[in-house]
């Protein structure tokens, strides 16, 4: 009988999150593989469109750029994960928050930003486009693999010295071998992030730059070939498929090489010429991170004193696309949070293993695609959605979802079964050991859920730009759309949203941050 309830209470807590997903998810995905294989009732398979040299050109590039930006940014990422996984100094707690700085900013943000930085001449091509992703993806490097980093066990490299190895040696065949599993996973998740970038290609890339998720936003609203954006949204999902399975399979096959013994050795301080790397690592960390934000404020300076004016780029002031940005997601965060959690409450209960992949499946597809996925499958009665406001923060909160499961999962998991066993002989319902436990133990997870669902959502562009309506533009459509115009003054409102945008996201991410750490504390 009590198997039977908790799986009764498994099943209601999957109902909303599964419908939720259904309705918003999945059909956009059936509309666009009708839209894509179906032509005058039958099937018809798109064959000029998916084995063209053009579609060929664009895969080629758009796995080209991703691979080549994966790799800058490992060269960037790796020496910043060594020296805040293996180093005690005075502000490293900063230094791990400021990274983290550029990966919850809006890529619009950081194309912004490189537009101001690079002269004329150099903004727009793979340069800029290489540049851009790895600002945006160290983060990923420095947290995965400089975590990896801090829980090694020294006694390999202590035995290794020991027996006359030199430090190159012992990086290369003691300290690598260990640190594959979490390099790889880092590696794959960049390839991942780079391969669907929207924005920062859209900005940068320039006319002569597509890639597959850019091309599909040309060809449905600029081109207003709705069949050619169904057929290349389909070949960007399978593609996708095909990078998270060879990841997981390189995962699998590196696993064994090593492994990291958590909170085996305490951070040290750095001596000797040490001293002088960890230093050179973050003065250039922090020139290389900072100077793009730095230029883009200088060039937002004579920007603010026209967000309150109404500009032929918009239908409103800009001011307006702040406070509908703020809304939008904040009504996307709730939702993310109150779906994600219910979703979490699932798989806790449950064995890790498939399932916890199925309910990621948003993250794997591209915003660009879910946001074409909407406008197709919600433009007819019944579901005539495309004029409804609250379609934009519903396709924000299916992008920040995920994150939100990834992070409440955990903590509601490492809660000790006994409590709500102890609960339960003391006449407590399963609702209310819900409530007065696991609510109150996961309640600083569900708050660094909120806020890094609220800067995701804040930032959304891929979506956000097919569903905004003209009258409630967000921050990232409008700075898009001041870019798209010639113009200084154009130029410097969009850099003065830009800033706008990034300090909210940032003041959201941090204080998520902040929670994070007060939970790690209380653990």
């Amino acid at each position: 009988m009590d198997a039977h309830r908790a799986a009764l209470r498994r099943t209601a807590a999957a109902a909303v999150p599964a419908l939720f997903a259904a309705v918003f998810f999945v059909l956009p995905l059936a509309a666009i593989v009708r839209r894509g294989l179906v032509d005058s009732g039958g099937l018809s398979f798109p064959s000029d469109v998916l084995l063209s040299p053009e579609t060929a050109l664009l895969l080629w590039f758009t796995t080209w750029q991703a691979a080549a930006s994966t790799a800058v940014t490992l060269a960037f990422g790796l020496p910043l994960a060594w020296v805040v996984g293996r180093f005690s100094f005075r502000g490293r707690g900063l230094v791990r928050a400021l990274v983290l700085v550029p990966f919850v900013l809006p890529t619009v943000v950081v194309a912004t930003a490189f537009l101001a930085l690079l002269p004329a001449g150099l903004e727009h091509g793979i340069w800029a486009i290489l540049a851009a992703h790895a600002t945006f993806n160290i983060a990923v490097v420095t947290r995965i693999v400089g975590g990896a980093w801090a829980g090694l066990d020294r006694t390999e490299w202590d035995v290794a010295a020991t027996l006359g190895a030199g430090p190159l040696r012992r990086l290369r065949e003691v300290t690598l071998p260990l640190l594959a599993p979490a390099v790889s996973a880092s590696a794959a998740l960049t390839f991942l992030f780079c391969f669907t970038s929207f924005g920062v290609v859209l900005i940068l890339g320039g006319p002569g730059r597509a890639t597959l998720e850019t091309e599909i936003y040309n060809q449905a609203a600029r081109a207003f070939d709705l069949r050619a954006a169904a057929a290349l949204s389909l070949l960007q999902l399978a593609a996708v498929a095909a990078v998270l399975v060879v990841a997981s399979r390189l995962e699998s096959r590196v696993a064994g090489v090593g492994a990291a013994a958590a909170g085996a050795d305490a951070l040290r301080r750095p001596a000797g010429r040490e001293r002088i790397a960890v230093a050179a690592v973050l003065g250039g960390a922090a020139v290389a991170l900072g100077l793009p934000f730095a230029v883009l404020v200088q060039r937002s300076l004579g920007g603010y004193e026209g967000l309150l004016r109404e500009t032929p780029a918009l239908l409103v002031t800009p001011w307006h696309a702040a406070v509908n940005s703020v809304l939008f997601a904040a009504a996307a965060a709730a939702i993310a949070v109150a779906a994600g959690t219910l979703a979490a409450a699932a798989l806790a209960d449950a064995r890790p293993g498939a399932a916890d992949a199925l309910v990621l499946l948003p993250l794997g597809a591209s915003a660009v695609m879910l946001g074409f996925g909407f406008l197709i499958a919600f433009d007819s009665p019944p579901l005539d959605f495309r004029s409804q406001w609250w379609l934009v923060p519903v396709a924000q909160s299916l992008v920040a979802m995920p994150f939100v499961i990834r992070i409440v999962t955990p903590a509601l998991r490492a809660i000790d079964p006994r409590l709500r066993e102890a609960a339960a002989v003391l006449g407590a319902t399963p609702a209310r050991a819900r409530r007065e436990i696991d609510l109150p133990l996961a309640a600083r997870a569900i708050a660094t859920a909120a806020g890094f669902a609220f800067a995701i959502a804040l930032g959304e562009f891929g979506a956000t730009v097919f569903l905004a309506r003209a009258d409630r533009p967000t921050l990232p459509v409008a700075i898009f759309r001041f870019l798209g115009r010639p113009g200084a003054e154009n130029q410097q409102l969009a850099a003065a949203l830009a800033v706008l945008l990034a300090a909210v996201a940032v003041a959201a991410a941090l204080a998520a941050e902040r929670a994070a750490a007060g939970r790690r504390g209380a653990i």
